[in-house]
């Protein structure tokens, strides 16, 4: 109970520096809310303060967000990647709180190192300068090893783990809460969605699963071209420390990253859309915060990606349904991206396929043939969330960070090349599952390799000494005969199936 009334006061006071920013309902948002809310923004307004008038919407709204913690802090670098939809200088001002917090002193970041790593600074670093970049549960120092290597040193803030707690539990009362506005709000999920958000938060928090995350997705990357990431450098990581080889490149969140002699802007967007496809649909497992501040750029279109904190991952049955989809757009096929969502279970079956897939089409058409700059991705993002609620589609919380990496690809991708057309450079990564995956020839060993390992138990089971019956128990053959029977079903089972497939072929 009384965590529940901090958490309250804690939402209540977030609600009232919005409010006095000019940060919760600005002008700029009007022409995308309902006219009811226009009225509420409006009175709303009215209780601004007098600094809330100096500056541009979104320097209010990053000044506000830096005041109210990490989470805010990461709902704003989500906001800051959408210039196409929030406009260029909306997201400029809210560029700095993907790396340009202001930073802890140095003394203390060494201290810290010093305590995780149980031994002097010197035994394994030669030089430790001051952060040269300051997020919001983080920021790193360029460093360089004994052995001459140069490094990045990632040290969490102090006291962090703290507000991340206080963070969390504010979160989780406004989803119960949330879900109390009625049928719209309960079918975003919001306590699901705000239970993801907050077990990430707490994942962030111990730099070992970072490294590990590191190591893991570097080996996945180092299978394509798109994109790369840093080595982890073991001796140097802790709870609350991170070592890693020095980034190659420019940030993306520098101006000067995307000036580089000979960089290829367009082919350096289509690596950033392939990139995050390959690993979530090829191997399951994706970085999941792609922001500028996260990216490092060098000529003519090389990638590296930092910060592992967040991982998402996805299983085959929810790869195959994101590779369906995204070919199904791709081809203008509307009924069979209908189709997918219905056999996924994201739209009730009380609903007409047919009338979803006209649906879509209304959204998908007006898209093709467009350049990006030409495109209204507000206008987009508003009928998409019409045309969920028509259908009664409810927000898949396993899904949250799948769908808030791709619009933050997407929008990093278009900033990178305003003309950048994402479906076209989704299209090799894309083909490649499908064929690869849906082929005759695939579906074909994958029946067989899940009749051998039936098999394989069967056999097993039958070659298993039975245990020991009691002497008045005479053994019946008939255990043996339905065993055999089994397996000669299964057998057949097999055949016919792989009759099946192959007949359409």
């Amino acid at each position: 109970m009384a965590g529940d009334i901090a958490s309250f006061g804690r939402l209540t006071g977030a609600l009232w520096v919005l409010i006095r920013a000019d940060a919760l309902l600005p002008e700029p948002l009007d022409p995308y809310l309902p006219p009811s809310a226009r009225v509420l923004a409006k009175a709303v307004r009215l209780l601004r303060g007098g600094k809330a008038r100096r500056g541009r919407p979104g320097e209010r709204l990053a000044g506000a967000l830096e005041t109210l913690g990490p989470a805010a802090i990461k709902l704003g670098q989500l906001l800051s990647t959408r210039a196409d939809i929030f406009g260029e200088p909306f997201a400029e001002d809210l560029a700095r709180l993907k790396d340009q917090l202001a930073p802890f002193p140095l003394d203390q970041a060494k201290a810290q190192v010093v305590k995780a790593l149980g031994q002097p600074l010197e035994a394994l670093f030669s030089a430790f300068g001051p952060a040269i970049a300051a997020a919001s549960l983080a920021q790193a120092h360029p460093a360089t090893l004994i052995d001459g290597r140069k490094v990045a040193v990632k040290v969490l803030r102090p006291g962090i783990e703290a507000q991340v707690r206080a963070d969390i539990a504010a979160l989780i009362l406004a989803g119960r809460l949330a879900e109390r506005l009625g049928a719209t709000a309960r079918r975003l999920e919001p306590r699901a969605l705000t239970a993801a958000v907050a077990r990430s938060l707490e994942l962030e928090l111990d730099l070992r699963l970072e490294a590990a995350g590191a190591s893991e997705l570097g080996e996945v990357m180092a299978r394509d071209p798109y994109m790369r990431a840093p080595q982890v450098v073991w001796d140097g990581v802790a709870k609350r420390v991170l070592t890693l080889a020095w980034a190659e490149g420019e940030p993306l969140s520098s101006p000067a990253a995307l000036e580089q002699e000979g960089l290829d802007r367009p082919a350096l967007a289509v690596q950033l859309t392939r990139a995050f496809l390959a690993q979530a649909l090829d191997h399951g497992v994706f970085h999941a915060d792609l922001h500028e501040g996260n990216l490092f750029a060098a000529a003519p279109d090389k990638l590296m990606a930092v910060d592992f904190g967040i991982l998402g991952r996805l299983g085959h049955a929810e790869r195959r349904y994101l590779a369906e989809i995204l070919w199904g757009f791709i081809e203008r096929d509307y009924l069979r991206v209908a189709k997918v969502h219905f056999r996924a279970g994201y739209v009730p079956e009380r609903h007409s396929v047919e009338a979803f897939a006209q649906a879509i089409r209304a959204v998908g058409e007006p898209i093709f043939g467009h350049h990006a700059g030409e495109v209204s991705m507000g206008r987009v993002l508003t009928q998409l969330f019409e045309i969920t609620a028509l259908f009664d589609m409810r927000l898949r919380p396993e899904l949250v960070l799948l769908q808030k990496t791709m619009v933050t690809v997407e929008g990093v991708a278009r900033r990178i090349d305003p003309a950048h057309d994402i479906w076209a450079a989704a299209d090799p990564v894309v083909r490649r599952w499908i064929m690869r995956e849906l082929s005759p020839a695939s579906r074909l060993k994958r029946l067989a390799d899940e009749g051998l390992d039936i098999l394989e138990t069967l056999v097993h089971r039958l070659e298993t000494p039975p245990a020991p019956l009691p002497p008045a128990v005479e053994p019946s053959r008939r255990g043996s005969r339905a065993g055999w029977f089994a397996l000669g079903m299964a057998v057949a089972g097999l055949a016919a199936a792989i009759a099946a497939v192959w007949g359409r072929t």
